[in-house]
């Protein structure tokens, strides 16, 4: 697999103030090409706001953003998007009207149809090629995610731990570099989590994507990720293995000592 760049992502110096509240101090954070990074931290502690900048949502006070070396500081989020830099949520934003099969075409849809609004219209070959093309993909990637089965169903009618499932499939629909997961593990049974877990590691594995995930699951983060950083009042108070982690008495102090492990 070619790798150009050490880092696929990498933020420095990031800062983001609030009126006199700074929500990110100088922070920053880089993630390799098959990497899996959890960032973890008391509520409060800034990780949304850096998934906010990361994702373009906000601009930082100071500080920049590279993807793939390329400076995208002051990108739009659909550029990042396009540019291979994909994001779920803490809240769920499927298209619930759709079924699961159509919110992966959805991802897909930006690339274009193949001979424009005239080969719509006209159901020409080449859109016919295209279409037949990002079904089979989305068929592929419910297939890894264990959704095969609900491919029909409509999103809004799924309990969360599917949904959130759902939320990731379309995610990798269109095969990012980068991939930010908010809470992804929300509100899933433990099987669902393994699943979870399973599928974030092929994607790691044997896709090559970057993952940042900001999860309350200390023990699901502790077990998946390679390197965890830890967050504390906009700042990062420690980063390192699992194990490193855990075991530093600042971050038991401020955060691990009461975090939920379930």
């Amino acid at each position: 697999m070619t790798r150009p760049h050490q880092h696929v992502l990498a933020a420095s110096g990031i800062g983001v103030r609030f009126g006199g509240i700074r929500a990110l101090d100088s922070v920053d954070l880089t993630v390799s090409p098959g990497e899996v990074c959890g960032l973890i931290g008391p509520n409060g502690a800034g990780k949304t706001t850096l998934f906010d900048v990361l994702s373009g949502i906000r601009r930082p006070d100071t500080g920049r953003i590279l993807l793939d070396g390329t400076d995208v500081t002051r990108r739009s989020p659909v550029w990042r998007a396009r540019h291979g830099m994909r994001r779920t949520f803490q809240r769920q934003q499927l298209f619930g009207q759709l079924t699961v099969t159509d919110n992966l075409l959805v991802a897909q849809e930006w690339r274009g149809g193949g001979g424009g609004f005239a080969a719509d219209l006209l159901s020409a070959p080449t859109r016919r090629k295209h279409e037949a093309s990002r079904r089979e993909r989305a068929t592929a990637v419910l297939r890894e995610c264990g959704l095969d089965t609900l491919a029909a169903d409509y999103a809004g009618a799924l309990p969360v731990g599917q949904a959130r499932m759902v939320e990731l499939a379309r995610a990798v629909a269109d095969p990012p570099r980068v991939l930010l997961l908010d809470e992804p593990a929300s509100g899933m049974t433990a099987n669902e989590r393994a699943h979870l877990t399973a599928v974030i590691r092929h994607l790691a594995d044997e896709e090559g994507c970057a993952i940042v995930l900001v999860e309350h699951n200390v023990a699901f983060v502790m077990e998946l990720c390679a390197r965890v950083v830890v967050l504390d009042l906009g700042r990062v108070l420690a980063q390192g293995t699992a194990a490193e982690v855990r075991e530093d008495p600042r971050v038991r102090d401020a955060y691990l000592g009461a975090a939920t492990t379930a």
